[in-house]
């Protein structure tokens, strides 16, 4: 009797039914620019230029890591597509740019369909929430690669900008002050060190008094998207930089944009750091510059600007309920 590709552990049946079920609530992020519908070899996308003078297209691609060891740990799925298309969204939009499709990758040892389709909800909320569609993607059964019940998530997205309107950090100088938006926790990174140290004295459901809430629900929390708030920023104030806080922490990520003759000089008590990586750090005895290289330790965001501008962007984010803080300046290297 010949082998099957399901005896192999490929269910191209199963498969196929998940895609079916979740066609619905994909279409309900297209827009009028999505020309085609689910199913076909490439998602088509025609993009709509009037408004752009010099339109140029930024992408970017990411994962979410180990983040997703917590959730299968957990049981729970349905935050980890959202944080994929946050963390993608917020690297075009720092540089001016606004999303306009997204594609995933979705690769398992064993295609379970719950557990498929609460990602893909986490992907469709993401999309309505930034304003972008979900075209296409891929999902991949790999038995031998991924043990059974793991699985590994990837995103792309694409989204455009005037190029005259691109923010590169070119116009920044000595002087301007650095402010800083705050995180929702650890966000998509330092899992790798937070997972090492936490799950070798709690279980993933144990309460913790310091948070109010179970491991697994301070660590699944959503990475969030500042899309909204950046692009209010361009259109009211004259921001000369943003940096998203990701692996490499606050340094690491900011000195990306700074001119070569320009260093960062950050006030690192003039915001509140979280309870989350101070139970961390406490935990497992971490040195401080340990943490502030991997970890956001509370700033997801931060926002590059002429000192006389600091005031009225912090206005503005406070009518958003945002606690944003000047956390430092830039100075001469």
């Amino acid at each position: 009797m010949s082998k099957t590709y399901k005896q192999a552990g490929v269910d191209i049946d199963a498969a196929d039914a998940s895609v079916r079920t979740i066609k619905s609530l994909i279409r309900s992020t297209f827009s009028e620019n999505v020309l085609t519908d689910i199913g076909l070899f490439g998602g088509f996308y025609r993009p709509d230029f009037k408004q752009y003078k010099d339109p140029v297209l930024v992408s970017s691609v990411d994962g979410v890591g180990t983040k997703l060891h917590v959730a299968i740990l957990a049981n729970k799925y349905d935050t980890v597509g959202s944080d994929l298309v946050n963390h993608c969204v917020n690297d075009i939009a720092v540089s001016g740019a606004v999303p306009l499709f997204f594609m995933d990758y979705f690769a398992a040892g064993k295609l379970e369909p719950n557990v498929f389709e609460d990602v893909i909800r986490g992907f469709v909320q993401a999309c309505k929430e930034n304003n972008c569609s979900l075209i296409g993607g891929e999902t991949a059964e790999m038995p031998g690669m991924y043990k059974d019940k793991d699985f590994d998530l990837a995103g792309t997205i694409v989204g455009i900008v005037d190029k005259e309107n691109i923010i590169n950090g070119s116009a920044i100088q000595a002087g301007d002050v650095l402010i800083g938006i705050p995180s929702n926790g650890l966000h998509t990174n330092g899992y790798s060190l937070a997972r090492s140290i936490l799950f070798e004295q709690y279980a993933v459901d144990d309460h913790i008094d310091e948070f109010g809430c179970t491991l697994a629900e301070e660590l699944l929390r959503i990475h969030r998207s500042y899309l909204h708030h950046i692009q209010q920023l361009i259109n009211e104030t004259n921001p000369k930089g943003f940096s998203h806080i990701t692996g490499g922490g606050i340094v690491g990520n900011t000195i990306r944009i700074l001119p070569d003759e320009t260093a960062l000089e950050i006030d690192w008590n003039s915001w509140e750091v979280p309870v989350i990586f101070k139970f961390i750090q406490k935990i497992g005895s971490i040195e401080e510059n340990e943490m502030r290289r991997v970890f956001n330790m509370g700033i997801g965001l931060v926002v590059v600007a002429d000192k006389e501008d600091a005031e009225k962007i912090i206005t503005i984010l406070s009518k958003k309920e945002e606690k944003a803080v000047v956390m430092g300046e830039v100075v001469h290297n």
